[in-house]
């Protein structure tokens, strides 16, 4: 049968409506779910990205979120964000600060750094700008965060040299020693990480214990310290070996 022209009576189809654009990889979830997936998504940008160089708009799309959306959780807008993100790779970092149970001193020290570094290579960016205090969203409360992490890898090193009540010498040294671990992983990242990771990490070892035997000799606490460790170290260690002569000669 053939189909019949359309005439003047015939009713006109209504147009169709307009097809509206949907957010690409927007989801509902819960309250704490989303706060923690927009912490996590800033933290990989600052990681990439010195924090002045990232704006909510970047937080947002990569979210698959609205900006509007980003404030509902953040009213304080890109700072709060930073802080909250901050935070979170603090307390990530000082969790890698944990001392296994197993190996000598030395192993157990190396072991720690493996984490610590393991930490700055995934945090590159952002952990550079953070460390030279050169970005724009710097404040006290970000600066304090990061004394907290210092704080807690000089309380972690000094439960691992085994001591509860620390003298000024001994104290000093450990702070000077984790100066040395940021500004070492600060050229690290400078020089391309052109030194192995692991060659990096024997070297700071090194530091350590040749900077506790200096102290040792101008504090009894530390000599005293240095010796346990070394007496752990077992007496075939080429490091222990080392430092009983520099001790012996005290």
């Amino acid at each position: 049968m053939e189909a019949r022209p359309a005439t003047a009576t015939d009713p006109v189809p209504a147009p169709a409506a307009p097809v509206r654009p949907r957010r690409t990889g927007y989801r509902r979830l819960p309250v704490q779910q989303r706060r923690e997936q927009l912490i996590a998504v800033a933290l990989e940008l600052f990681a990439a990205r010195p924090p002045e160089e990232v704006s909510l708009d970047d937080v947002a799309e990569a979210a698959g979120a609205s900006r509007p959306l980003v404030y509902r959780y953040f009213a304080g807008g890109k700072q709060q964000l930073y802080e909250a993100a901050l935070r979170s790779a603090a307390d990530e970092l000082t969790s890698r600060f944990a001392v296994p149970l197993a190996g000598t001193p030395s192993e157990q020290l190396a072991a720690v750094l493996d984490g610590y570094f393991a930490f700055v290579a995934e945090h590159d960016a952002g952990y550079s700008a953070l460390l030279r205090g050169g970005s724009v969203v710097e404040t006290t409360r970000t600066s304090a965060i990061v004394d907290d992490v210092r704080r807690a890898a000089l309380k972690r090193t000094l439960r691992h040299l085994g001591v509860r009540e620390a003298g000024a010498r001994l104290t000093l040294l450990v702070r000077s020693w984790i100066s040395v671990v940021e500004g070492a992983s600060l050229s690290w990242l400078d020089e391309g990480r052109a030194l192995p990771v692991g060659e990096l990490r024997d070297w700071l070892v090194d530091q350590f214990t040749a900077m506790a035997a200096a102290t040792a000799l101008h504090d009894p606490q530390t000599a005293q310290v240095l010796s346990a460790l070394l007496a752990l170290e077992g007496p075939q260690a080429t490091r222990a070996e080392r430092l009983r002569e520099v001790l012996a000669a005290r």
